[in-house]
């Protein structure tokens, strides 16, 4: 399975007509698109009746990936946050079966502690038995330990382009899932991807696929709007690769 989404659902008012009716961005967009991040989350709390909205907005099988506030990942660093993690949980389960993954994304100066690291990711892995994607941007993480606990507990590592590290360019721990965030070249947020790029990418999609990994592609340059352009033109060059 391959599943091609973005960071939200804004659609650049140019690319509306490639979307299907709805009532809402959302549902337009879900007209597309089977996936999307949830990256507000990170910033702020949300009522259930807003998680509540999105899930009645999308069909059945649309999969939302929500991402763990900043007070846990940022703030607390992974420390003493059992309630905040609770009451994120409690947030977002109100988007019911469309809830598929939790997105973890540490901050670049978080270096691999497998004191700090290993308690967190447990009570993380027994609180939610869906997917989990962790993006580490510290070069520790990239190293054989981390690695091992997140393939131990079934989480994904995060292939982010642009790559930090030079390990960062694979995906790493639970190889049955691949988890790619793609956040714009050379400018970060902003910049789309040349069409070779993203032919290049279905390719090895395809591939990741056929060796038994679930892929997740999210686009992440939403600032100048290129995320759905650059997610629409991926799914072209993967159903020609079909």
């Amino acid at each position: 399975m391959i599943l091609v989404g973005c960071a939200g659902w804004s659609l650049p008012r140019e690319l509306q007509e490639a979307f299907g009716p709805g009532d809402s961005h959302l549902a337009r967009y879900a007209t597309r698109f089977p996936v999307a991040e949830i990256n507000s989350s990170f910033h702020r709390p949300h009522k259930p009746f807003v998680y509540e909205r999105w899930a009645a907005a999308v069909p059945t099988g649309f999969r939302f990936s929500a991402k763990l506030p900043k007070a846990i990942t940022h703030e607390r660093r992974l420390v003493d946050c059992e309630p905040l993690l609770d009451a994120f949980l409690a947030e977002c389960a109100h988007l019911g079966d469309r809830l598929a993954c939790l997105l973890v994304q540490l901050p670049p100066s978080l270096a691999f502690d497998a004191g700090t690291a290993a308690p967190f990711l447990t009570l993380l892995r027994a609180r939610f038995g869906g997917a989990l994607a962790l993006e580490p941007r510290h070069a520790t993480w990239f190293e054989d330990a981390p690695d091992a606990l997140l393939r131990e507990l079934r989480i994904a590592r995060v292939l982010a382009d642009p790559v930090r590290h030079p390990p960062g360019a694979r995906p790493g721990g639970w190889p049955g899932r691949i988890y790619l965030r793609l956040h714009g070249s050379p400018r970060m947020y902003y910049s789309a991807y040349a069409p070779e790029v993203l032919a290049a990418l279905a390719a090895r999609l395809r591939l990741a696929q056929a060796e038994g990994a679930e892929v997740w592609c999210i686009f992440d340059n939403t600032a100048s709007g290129a995320a759905a352009g650059d997610a629409l033109a991926l799914l072209r060059f993967l159903e020609e690769r079909r």
